[in-house]
């Protein structure tokens, strides 16, 4: 079998912020939603498995919906903010849509399944329409079978079962009026059968658990409190005895089903929640002698940043609090769900900004338990990345308002290699538009803010990045000044500055610590950071404090937003540019990295410059523009060496008239060997321009002329990024990657001088591709995949690495084969 074109190598993203968005199949298969799309995420390979795109609008509520058998291939139901249901079913190891649910007037947020026959699904999903919908999924066509509407009032989560000893499913749903409501669908009828009242705040979550011919029903409320039911059946003689009086027993309701009568009374109520509790989640049951066991542990996950596992005791039968996990103070909200693993073993919970909080029982120490590993990644818009010059990590910038470091993990263990985030450089006020890097451990960055702001790494993170990735520490700190490095960062309180920490810092800060411990404390403390010894990637209460980069300086220059930066290969200069709708405030601002002080300033457009890009030798400067044309600046000769400031002059440009584009521009790169340089627009062509020669000694020869040097590729969408491969094929000819406003990256050869230059070579399939417009492409400047020093030379010099920044939230880095094109 030919080998594929494209590999997913990794896949960034974190879980939208709402409650009902996680759910863990007993498969061992996380699904949570992120952004438009589903992501499958295998907690034990620490990877993104798949990523099943369909929906149109966010995706606020996944569920697995499980056999009775508890076989591992169970179906999976998503519902979004475009009203639909989509029920997802494996073949072959692979998930496609298989049935839609459409019928719902407003966004979807809780849903629940479960198996009437061997292959007849019932559905319950609520929406903010105010309503409840029951859905029988037959022969892979939907049908609505009842609608419950309850006016004004929302309902929050709903949960599906069968009555013990009767094929008659129950349904419970809680919401906005403090009360559980109980349903039952018998003989086609929808009847409510009850309305359990105790809560004294809306209900957040309901779920139901069966265990040993009777059912028990969790609900938790905005009250802080988790009340736990019992369901079960009652015999005539059972209801005949009620009337001894001697015995105190909790207040039962009856209601009739069918041939069989069941009563519903209140086992226990919880409290140990000092916040808004928004999910509970009973432990999976499992197969133990052939038979379902329903282990009694009940988690639940609460906006006081904390998780709970409760159990009753072995002998009194009294729940308890067995374990709890989280963190105290901080600066961040709590958590919005949570989900067990099939065994027990492992607990999950994502946060209010969509990170992934993992914790496993430590099999060394009885009874404790340690946070995990898990991936990470932006939970809005990514709108810039970089690698670093080495091609050994990953820098992206997004909406966020966070820049996050990306690099894989070389295990002790020799284990596969996987990607994450092990740092945080800036967490910022504004949202981030754009970065470029100086240098290995230097970037600059720039947000809806018209400053741009320089940080470098602390010693701290190039320690921890050496053990992470198995580089030499001797090797990072020769390629920076060890002696200057700062231990690492903090932002005072009120502050936007990463302010630098030494050594000196860390010792005082010690003392301060011990004096304040007899006297109350400043009333706004900086939050403090506390150098790390990874030998792992940091969880994300570690990222959010202890991975900062000092900011070393701030440029003032610009009127207007950030737009875009570009830095040169040799780390001597940086452009920038910010948003613009006349001609001063489109020019493009050129800083030393010297002295990072301003240099000059480059007029020509008339709007905003959308991109720009150094040559590969720094020689030349391309900016690309919204006013549709394209300008190229030259760089030249200092007179002498001692002045070492560049200095750069229009070398051509293309006018009202000689422009091909007729949309904005949106992107640029140039070819390897500075030869092309390539633009990219909403008009849906694709141009190589060139050739570009500048001679080393006295002007260039007037005019020059660069030209379109290919035909014009319609790639039949806005392409709205652009990159060359720093490597030619093996015939020769040109590499490019070109992303789509629909989220697809497609792959060109282009032969220049052939009648028929351009051959697609290759394309992201739904699964690879993103699921909204991809906002930046870039190559790793380096062949071989990162992470991979074992490779043998003829397999490293056949893949190269691509990264794309996605309006999806995620970050994806495809291995491309070059042999395989």
């Amino acid at each position: 079998m030919a080998a594929p074109v494209i590999q997913t190598c990794h896949v960034a993203c974190c879980a939208n912020r709402t409650p009902n968005v996680l759910s863990w199949s007993r498969g061992g298969i996380i699904a949570f939603g992120t952004c438009n799309s589903v992501a499958l995420y295998d907690p034990q390979e620490r990877r993104i498995v798949s990523v099943l795109n369909g929906h149109t609008g966010r995706v606020n509520t996944v569920q697995w919906v499980h056999r009775e058998g508890c076989g591992p291939s169970n179906p999976l139901v998503s519902g979004g903010s475009d009203k639909r249901l989509i029920l997802w079913e494996a073949q072959d190891g692979k998930f496609s849509k298989s049935v839609e649910c459409t019928g719902h007037t407003g966004p979807v947020c809780a849903v629940d399944g479960i198996y009437l026959e061997d292959s007849k699904i019932l559905l319950a999903s609520s929406a903010s329409d105010s309503t409840i919908r029951l859905w029988l999924i037959e022969a892979g066509k939907a049908e609505c079978l009842h609608t419950i509407s309850f006016g004004c009032g929302f309902m929050m989560d709903v949960s599906l079962v069968l009555l013990p000893g009767s094929r008659v499913p129950i349904l419970a749903c809680g919401g906005d009026d403090s009360r559980v409501h109980l349903y039952t669908h018998f003989n086609g009828q929808l009847n409510k059968v009850m309305s359990l009242q105790g809560h004294e705040d809306w209900v957040r979550g309901v779920e139901w658990a069966s265990v040993g011919g009777e059912l028990l029903l969790a609900s938790c409320a905005q009250d802080c409190l988790i009340r736990v039911w019992r369901l079960q059946a009652k015999s005539g003689r059972d209801v005949c005895t009620e009337d001894n009086q001697a015995i105190i027993k909790m207040k039962e309701d009856v209601f009739e089903v069918k041939d069989g009568v069941f009563a519903v009374s209140l086992e226990t109520v919880l409290a140990g929640h000092e916040n808004w509790i928004y999910g509970v989640h009973w432990q999976p049951p499992s197969h133990k002698g052939g038979k379902l066991q329903q282990t009694l542990s009940l988690l639940s996950a609460s906006m006081d940043k904390t998780m709970i596992l409760w159990a009753p005791e072995e002998g009194s039968g009294v729940w308890v609090e067995q374990v709890r996990v989280g963190e105290v103070g901080g600066n961040t909200l709590g958590f919005y769900g949570c989900q067990m693993s099939p065994d027990g073993s492992m607990i999950v919970a994502h946060a209010f900004h969509g990170a992934l909080h993992l914790w496993y029982k430590d099999q060394d120490k009885m009874g404790e338990w340690s946070s995990g590993v898990v991936i990470s990644g932006h939970f809005n818009a990514v709108q810039d990345l970089s690698w670093d010059p080495e091609g050994e990590f990953l820098l992206s910038v997004g909406s966020d308002q966070t820049t996050r470091l990306f690099t894989p993990w070389k295990k002790r263990d020799g284990s596969q290699t996987t990607w994450h985030e092990i740092s945080r450089p800036q967490i910022h006020g504004y949202d981030m538009q754009c970065l470029a890097m100086v240098g290995r451990f230097q970037f600059v960055s720039g947000a809806d803010e018209k400053v741009l702001r320089v940080f470098r790494a602390p010693r701290n993170f190039v320690e921890n990045f050496a053990n992470i990735s198995g580089t030499p520490l001797e090797k990072l700190l020769a390629s920076s000044s060890a002696a200057e490095l700062p231990e690492g960062a903090s932002t005072p309180a009120l502050g936007l500055s990463n302010k630098a920490i030494f050594q000196d810092d860390l010792a005082s800060k010690v003392k301060e610590e011990d004096e304040e411990l007899g006297q109350g404390s400043g009333q706004y403390r900086e939050m403090h950071f506390h150098p790390l010894n990874l030998t792992e990637p940091p969880p994300e209460d570690h990222l959010l404090q202890n991975t900062l980069w000092p900011e070393i300086q701030k440029l003032y220059g610009h009127g207007f937003e950030m737009f875009c930066l570009a830095a040169d290969v040799g780390g001597t200069v940086v452009a920038s540019a910010c948003k613009a709708s006349k001609a001063e405030h489109a020019s493009v601002l050129l800083w030393s990295c010297v002295s990072w002080r301003q240099l000059q300033v480059l007029p020509c457009h008339t709007l905003t410059v959308t991109q720009m890009s150094f040559s590969p030798d720094g020689r030349l400067l391309l900016a690309v523009s919204r006013d549709r044309t394209w300008s190229l600046w030259r760089r030249s000769d200092p007179p002498t060496p001692e002045d070492s400031e560049p200095q750069f002059s229009l070398h051509t440009h293309t006018g009202k008239d000689t422009a091909v584009h007729t949309r904005i521009i949106w992107a640029c790169d140039w070819s390897h060997d500075g030869k092309y340089f390539v633009t990219s627009s909403r008009d849906k062509k694709v141009i190589v321009w060139g050739p570009c020669r500048v001679e080393d000694a006295g002007e260039p020869a007037l005019p020059p002329q660069i030209h379109p040097c290919s035909s014009i590729l319609d790639v039949g969408d806005s392409a709205t990024a652009v990159a060359f491969c720093p490597l030619l094929c093996s015939d020769h000819s040109y590499l490019l990657a070109v992303g789509l406003d629909s989220g697809k990256i497609l792959l060109y050869k282009w032969s220049p001088g052939q009648e028929a230059d351009w051959s697609r070579c290759g394309e992201t399939d739904s699964v690879q591709g993103h699921a909204l417009t991809v906002k930046r492409l870039r190559w790793r400047p380096w062949a071989g995949r990162a992470g991979r020093g074992q490779e043998s030379d003829e397999e490293q010099s056949s893949w190269v690495q691509l990264a794309s920044a996605g309006a999806d939230h995620s970050v994806k880095i495809l291995n491309i084969n070059r042999r395989a094109l």
